[in-house]
């Protein structure tokens, strides 16, 4: 029987295609790509800019949440690793009501979900611990499938045993640890490849 028990997976980027485009906000609020968060970047801005960008954030999350689609291949890997017995939970630095709203658009079955009002956000290690703690299962028996350094360094950094980085983008790899193992999958289909190998 395999180690593997639960299966910790990001959101946007990694089984749902936010369509926000991050990029053009960091520019719209004068924010750098320094491999931060962009949460992180808008709470340290004076407080009248973080008012703005925190409703510019929460404004793109809101359609994101009515406009985004599923990745192809999200529901084929949830229904295999149910099938093998391998619990599944959302970690997101999303919103709380963006996982709603999504999950009320297409209910994927999480036996548990955690958004940013949870907890400190990735990279802090602090989700995935909550995550773990309530499946009951113990980092040296998860795997984290995320596309970002954010992801990559959070379950490291929480111990989770294996990682798996879906099609990250190409500035994504320039905050990517050199330290940490992790294995690179261009889509999902390959990420359940992957895993259905590391389940053997």
């Amino acid at each position: 029987m395999s180690r593997l028990r639960a299966a910790l997976f990001d959101m946007d980027g990694t089984i749902f295609d936010s369509k926000i485009d991050l990029a053009g906000l960091r520019r719209d609020l004068g924010l750098p790509r320094d491999g931060r968060g962009i949460l992180e970047q808008i709470l340290e801005l004076s407080p009248e800019a973080q008012g703005a960008g925190l409703a510019a954030l929460v404004a793109a999350e809101s359609e994101s949440a009515a406009r985004g689609e599923m990745i192809p291949g999200t529901n084929e890997l949830l229904a295999f690793l149910g099938s093998r017995g391998v619990r599944c939970a959302l970690v997101t630095n999303n919103s709380r009501a963006s996982i709603d709203a999504m999950l009320s658009r297409f209910p994927l079955g999480f036996d548990v979900s955690l958004s940013r009002d949870d907890g400190p956000t990735k990279p802090s290690p602090a989700l995935f611990h909550l995550a773990l703690a309530r499946l009951g299962v113990a980092p040296e028996e998860a795997l984290a499938i995320g596309d970002a350094h954010l992801d990559l360094i959070a379950a490291h950094a929480a111990g989770v045993a294996e990682i798996v980085l879906v099609s990250p983008q190409p500035w994504v790899m320039d905050f990517v640890p050199a330290d940490v193992r992790f294995r690179r999958a261009a889509d999902l289909h390959e990420a359940r490849a992957i895993i259905d190998e590391l389940l053997c």
